[in-house]
């Protein structure tokens, strides 16, 4: 398979979910770009600049809504030079050293977010966040008596992946309907889920259902955090946009043969949910534990992104 083969087949992997998770995508979609970049043979820089932006966009167009995607692509994508081997190798350079700080993203926040864990604890998570797992089986380790509330998270079901996950760690889990989660969160200590992406305002999009999980928590008085790598804070809202919610395909909520018996039903099935920044206690990031107020700072200083650098 050549490069633009390839690079077209991560792009399917990533619309089609076979690959999941704000963070895996940024890091598949800069492996991807990478290697595209590696192997494009052309006589000029204006020539290579044309297929970058291309093979970027093909990327970026895929989901809309993990921030984490065109981070990863315009941290990988950026060049200086005006020739074309050295413009090759700042690219290369670029994604090697995102795909490794993403890396080590993950461990800090689990060593950050392991000492908001406490022995006893009882945590509720949503979909299947690896920054989540990150803090949970990190407190584990610490030898913390803890267990889990998973959500099973319809339609694709992430849940059941945490919960596996989990399990292989040792950690006693316990599965649950979406539908339940107001009636479990009398027995919760804390509530832990990753992030699609951050505003500057500090609200969180994530997987369909956790403003639900805010909301209760709220309610109950219960912590509610979110562990996120720096690269999910978005830079655009800082000039106003707005962070697209994808809507995915009714095939995920209903079969066709049952929907072709109701052809006056309308189905909606959106991906993500806006959990607004006062449902927030605390977000996790790599950088340290933060207020959803200081979304604007970690934009600033840590993706190092002023408003003059947005296009």
């Amino acid at each position: 398979m050549d490069q633009l083969s390839q690079l077209q087949d991560t792009a399917e992997k990533i619309t089609s979910m076979e690959i999941r998770g704000a963070g895996r995508i940024a890091k598949a979609a800069a492996v991807a770009l990478r290697d595209y970049a590696k192997s494009l043979e052309v006589g000029s820089i204006g020539e290579f600049s044309r297929h970058i932006e291309n093979a970027a966009k093909l990327l970026v167009d895929t989901r809309p809504t993990a921030v984490s995607l065109p981070n990863a692509v315009r941290l990988t994508a950026r060049y200086t030079s005006a020739d074309v081997e050295e413009a090759r190798e700042e690219i290369i350079n670029n994604a090697e050293q995102f795909i490794k700080q993403a890396g080590d993203a993950l461990q800090k926040i689990g060593e950050i977010g392991g000492r908001r864990i406490r022995d006893g604890d009882v945590i509720m998570t949503h979909c299947n966040s690896h920054a989540a797992l990150s803090v949970i089986t990190t407190a584990f380790g610490q030898g913390k008596d803890i267990s889990v509330i998973a959500t099973e998270t319809r339609p694709r079901r992430q849940g059941l992946l945490t919960s596996k996950h989990l399990l292989d760690h040792g950690i006693p889990t316990t599965l649950i309907v979406d539908s339940a989660v107001r009636y479990c969160m009398k027995e919760v200590d804390s509530v832990i889920v990753g992030a699609d992406a951050i505003a500057v305002n500090g609200a969180l999009v994530n997987k369909i259902g956790t403003s639900q999980l805010a909301l209760a928590a709220h309610e109950a008085r219960t912590n509610f955090l979110t562990a996120a790598e720096t690269y999910k804070f978005s830079p655009d809202t800082i000039l106003g946009e707005f962070i697209e919610i994808e809507e995915r395909s009714v095939d995920e909520v209903i079969d066709k043969e049952t929907l072709a018996g109701l052809p006056e039903l309308n189905v909606r099935n959106p991906a993500f949910d806006i959990t607004p920044p006062e449902y927030i206690d605390l977000i996790i990031t790599d950088v340290g534990a933060v207020p959803p107020g200081m979304a604007y700072s970690i934009i600033k200083d840590h993706l190092g992104w002023e408003i003059g650098d947005m296009v």
